[in-house]
This record gives structure tokens, sequence and C-alpha cells, in this order.
């Protein structure tokens, strides 16, 4: 794949029209054959488009209106507010080939996810089934390295044309040590720094602490500065976009920086944009302004995987989910291990900040009510909705609060609006492949993207025939699926060895400051939080399970209808990592013994392998079955069945 240059001397450019927000399309590199010159079936080929998008948005219009401070942005000539963004398009060669649908990916920190979450164990799934995809930059903070597509978005200035400044806070919680620690840098990826403003510096705060709930002790002023140690001993070189202690920073604390940054960018923009772009590509042709997928697009699906799925669900909240025509920009959202909102449409926003127990527990991300009754209530007023595919992980439950989404406060099961479709895909973790080196065990081995496969052609299918998708399978207060996380009801006593604390991610009750809006996660943020007086937390609730330590409801894949071990959607910190908390987004495996006598020497409980299937064809025929029933509810497609049937054949278990 090629990295489109951002802003870079187009080769081919076309200038849309004057009504449009999207200003010029500019395409920097083709490929044609793509992808090695590849043969996808009856599809063919497909062809590689990559450039720059230019756009505009009026501050006027009362759809962009919500965007903050878009109003405090610079403007061109005709009072328009400029931006500028990454474009990435893979489309069939012959477009009488393609299947219609423009499938958005949403870029996670900049990278496309689409190809890696689908295509796992079956290489070329999306353009076998004909899709166009898309990717654009939304995420006005990223650096410019390697393969990560960018949006260039406008710094905001104080009413007088000045600099704008403002408290930021930065949380960071570290895989390896360091003397230096950028500003923009998170968990889960980089980003770059709002700027510390130095006249400021001696009035910035240092904490550090263990565990999130510890008391945070002041590190003194005089043992770190805003500056780069990583050439130069402490107190190094001055650096606005840095700091570095004396000593270092270690893995085993919780850093918390408050300090006065200046310059913040627009980002709520990435929404507008993104909107703009998509509803540009669904053009028809004439006054599309050459528009490289004119007469291509019958409809759009949008996917997000966790930042991303965050992203769409704040996108469809705040309304842009209806193009300036009025029409739908996303015929159907496949909202993947998302379960809260982006901090995007914020000032000083740190989009990839997410609150979890341990890490950034207090990122303004999960203020509001998380229900689809008010992510909905906008694109409601003017029939603009989209049909709905949420998928969850276990992970969600324990360190992202799903349970809130499908709920009432965390007391009464809420009702789904028909075009919301909630699937929790039973004891598996956020991702696959996540590193467990602060962790106690490994990671959950249990994968989702059979599921993800199966349930992408119906959300298809859906849009193109009527057909209806499986219904909703999700842990409910009203079938006792869905319960308290305490140690007597989540039934991981059973599994020895299995450290369970009855711990989740829970929601503190928090009061930002008058100019943010805690309902849509917009505003001005006041820095830190403080308690909201009287308010309660309501109850953050888990997938009941089986005497496996195994989830009870939601899809079980088939790894989990024929289980080799307990599947956990948490994992807890090592010494040495801030022991005991959360692992942020890894699950564990515990597997079972092989034999009856190896089970009772180790006190386990749980039937082992032999004691289930007998021999190595109980077990394959455990998974042929396994397979077929999750085919006949339409959470397997033909293909995985087979090649899961055949794995299971290849396997040594209890050979």
């Amino acid at each position: 794949m090629h990295r489109p240059a951002l802003l870079a001397a187009a080769l081919v450019a076309f200038a849309a029209p004057a009504a449009a927000r999207i200003t010029a399309l500019e395409i920097t590199h083709s490929e044609r054959p793509a992808l090695g010159g590849a043969t996808f079936g009856a599809v063919g080929q497909y062809e590689w488009l990559t450039g720059t998008a230019r756009g505009e948005l009026d501050p006027a219009d009362p759809a962009n209106a919500v965007i903050q401070d878009l109003a405090l942005a610079p403007r061109n000539a005709a009072g328009r507010v400029e931006y500028a963004m990454d474009v990435a398009i893979l489309r069939p060669a012959v477009p009488a080939q393609g299947n219609g649908t423009l499938l958005y990916d949403v870029l996670n920190r900049g990278r496309k996810l689409a190809p890696g979450v689908f295509e796992r164990d079956w290489p070329g799934f999306l353009e076998a089934q004909g899709f166009t995809l898309v990717w654009s930059g939304w995420q006005g903070d990223l650096p410019a390295e390697g393969s990560l597509m960018r949006l260039a978005a406008p710094l905001a200035h104080a009413p007088d044309g000045g600099v704008l400044t403002g408290t930021v806070r930065k949380e960071y919680e570290l895989f390896s040590p360091t003397d230096t620690l950028a500003l923009g840098d998170t968990d889960l990826g980089r980003g770059l720094a709002y700027p510390a403003v130095i006249a400021a510096a001696a009035a910035a705060t240092l904490t550090e602490r263990v565990r999130q709930a510890d008391a945070a002790h002041l590190v003194p002023r005089a043992e770190w500065e805003f500056a780069d140690c990583r050439t130069r001993p402490f107190p190094g070189t001055p650096d606005a976009t840095r700091i570095c202690r004396r000593g270092g920073f270690d893995t085993d604390h919780v850093y918390e920086l408050l300090y006065t940054a200046r310059d913040p960018v627009v980002m709520g923009i990435g929404f507008a944009a993104t909107r703009d772009l998509v509803a540009f590509l669904r053009g028809d042709g004439e006054g599309a302004g050459g528009n490289p997928l004119a007469g291509r697009v019958q409809r759009a699906i949008a996917h997000g995987t966790s930042q991303s799925g965050r992203f769409l669900r704040s996108f469809l909240q705040l309304g842009f989910n209806r193009d300036e025509q009025g029409r739908r920009v996303f015929d159907a959202m496949n909202i993947h291990i998302a379960s809260a909102k982006l901090a995007l449409n914020q000032r000083f926003a740190q989009p990839s900040a997410a609150s979890m127990q341990h890490e950034e527990h207090l990122a303004p991300t999960q203020d509001g009510p998380l229900g689809w009754d008010a992510i909905l209530q906008r694109c409601r007023t003017n029939a603009t909705c989209p049909q709905i595919f949420q998928e969850f992980s276990s992970t969600e439950y324990w360190n992202s609060r799903a349970s809130l989404d499908t709920t009432e406060a965390g007391v009464a099961d809420a009702a789904l609006a028909p075009e919301v479709h909630v699937y929790h895909v039973s004891a598996t973790q956020h991702v696959l492949g996540l590193k467990t080196a602060p962790c106690q065990r490994e990671g959950n081995p249990n994968g989702m993207a059979e599921v993800m496969r199966a349930l992408l052609a119906r959300l298809q299918g859906l849009l193109v025939t009527g057909t209806a998708p499986p219904p909703s399978r999700y842990p409910r207060l009203a079938d006792a699926t869905l319960v308290a996380p305490a140690a007597d009801t989540a039934g991981f006593a059973r599994v020895p060895g299995l450290d369970y604390a009855a711990q989740v991610n829970d929601v503190p009750p928090l009061d930002r400051g008058p100019a943010f809006d805690p309902v849509t996660e917009s505003g001005v943020l006041r820095e830190p939080p403080r308690p909201l007086p009287g308010a309660v937390a309501p109850p953050v609730l888990v997938p009941a399970l089986d005497a496996d330590g195994n989830e009870t409801g939601g899809v079980r894949t088939v790894t989990l209808a024929a289980p080799l071990g307990t599947y956990v959607g948490w994992n807890r910190r090592r010494a040495g990592f801030a022991e005991g908390e959360l692992c942020y987004l890894a699950g564990g495996f515990v597997p079972f013994a092989r034999t009856e006598a190896e089970r009772r020497a180790a006190a386990d409980p749980r039937p082992s392998l032999a004691e289930r299937y007998g021999d190595h064809d109980g077990y394959v025929a455990a998974v042929a079955r396994a397979a077929a029933a999750a085919e006949a509810d339409g959470f397997l497609l033909g293909p995985d069945a087979e090649r899961l049937r055949q794995e299971a054949a290849a396997s040594q278990i209890l050979r």
C-alpha cells in the first residue's frame, strides 16, 4: 500500500463545484492492478487510488455549528474554514463487477483496520465480496511518520486573533521505562503535542501514584522539566513538547501532568470532513467534480473498531450522518468493540485517549448517556439514522462499561431501537495479539474474525435485499445473563489460579466545568475534573458464567462452543506494572487439564479434555457440531466452517 503524501503536489486534480464542501480531490498515485495483480473471483482485480482531499466548512451553517472552536479558526476570502486530508481508495478495476457498496473503514490512530480484522485467516475476503474500500484522515494530532493517514486541521485562535491557551491534563502509563515523555504520547498511540506555554511552566505540576485510586504524590518541580533528556542528561535540552525527569519514569506508576498549553487544533473538523468526503464520493457524477467513484456506489457502510467505533458513535450523536442536501451519509454502521464515545469535539482534545480502569481513567469519553436512545436523537429528527450492528468483546464489559449501552443506568434492560442490533461475542478479548508483558497471564486466543465476517455479510444483505439479520444476542438482566461482578456471582472462583478480584472500570460522576456538555462529550474541559456532588455512579455489570468460568450468553464462537479452557475478557497487571490493576485491553486463558488424573492432581473442578471429548475424534465432532450450529444461526460463513473443521482434524488435541 502506498502512503498518500499529505498536501503533496497533485498528479491529477479534480475541482469540485462551489456548492460542495469537498473543493478538490487530488489523486497523487494510482496502481492498477493492485495487490500484486491478485484476482478475486467474479470481482476480478482491484485498483489503488491515493491522494489528498481538500475541503472547506461554513461556520455559520447550523450543521457545522456543533464543531468546537470552528468559529475561532482562520477563514479564507469566502469566510470558510479550510482543511485537507489523506485519502486512499481500493476499488474494483471493473466497476460493474463490484457489489455497489462503499465500505468506509474509519482509521484507528491513522492506521487502516478493515483488512486486518476482517481478513484474518481469510485473505482477500473483502475484495471477493466486491466492496469498494475508502479511508481518509480524520485525526488532526498525528505525527507525519510511516503510513499514518492524517487530517490537516487549523488551529483555533483567541477571539482577538491572539494565541489561545488553556489547562491540559495528560496521563501516562508506560510499557517500558524512559527518561523523556512526549506530551502527545498515549498508551495506545503517539500524537502531536499541544506545546507548553513556557512562561507558565513554573506553575505546572507532575504527580505519581501506583494505582488509579491511590493518593497522588507531587513530584518536586526541581526534579522535572519541559525538556528532552534522550541525548543530554537532566535537565536536558529545553523542549516545549516534552518532559523529562531526573531518574526517569518507570512502569509501576501513573504519571499525571497538568500544564498550560497553547494552540488547540480544531479536532471536530474530522467529523465534518468524513461526512463531506463520503457524501462527495456517493455523488452520481453530474456535479460530483470528477468523483472517482461516480456511478459505482449505491450504498455506504461505515466500519469502526475500538477508537474508530467510538468515532462513529460520536459522529452519529452529533448529527454528522446528514449531508448538506439532507441525505443520509452512511446507510449502515458496523461498530466493533466500542462502547463509549470519542474525546474529539473538545478544545485541546486528546482523541487517542480511552478511559479504562487503570489507564486514563478520567478521560472524557463516558460522562454522558451511552445508550442508543441518546445517540440517535439527532438522526431521528431528520430520518438519517443508519442500520447499526454493534459488536462487543468481553473486555468491553470489564474495562469499558458496555453494560451501560444496553441498560437503563444499570438497573433495567433498555429497549433497543429497531435499527440497532447488538451482538456480544462471548468470552473474547478486545483484539487478538495484544501485548501482555505487563499482565499476569497470556492473552485470550478466542478470536472474533469469523463472526465479524458473517455479520458484515448479513449487514450487506440487510441493505441489498432486506434480509433480516440474526436477532441481537447480548447479556441481559431479564434472563440473568448480566450480573454484578462480585466473586460469588461471576463464578471465576472455580478456575484454579485465576486471580479474580471483581474489578471493573467504574463510572466516576465528574464535573468538568460549565463549558463542557457531558451528554455529547463536547466543549471546553476544566482540568482537573471534580467529583459531581450528590451523583451516584450507575452499576457496571458483566456477563454471567457457566461452571467452567465461560460466559453463558451472547454469540458463542466455535472455539467457545468446543472449548479447550476458560476464556476471559480481563487480565490483571503483574508486579512492577501497578500489580493487581486491570491490564488494559487484554484477556486471559486457563487451559483444561488433559486427563482426569491431571485435573485431580491440580484440584481443578473443571472436566478435563478427555472427560469432555473422549478422544481426538470426539473433539473434531464437537467442533463440527458447533460450526454447523453457528452457520445455521447466521454467525459463521460456510468457508469458515469448513476451515475450522479441517483445523480441528489436523490439530494435536487428544492425539
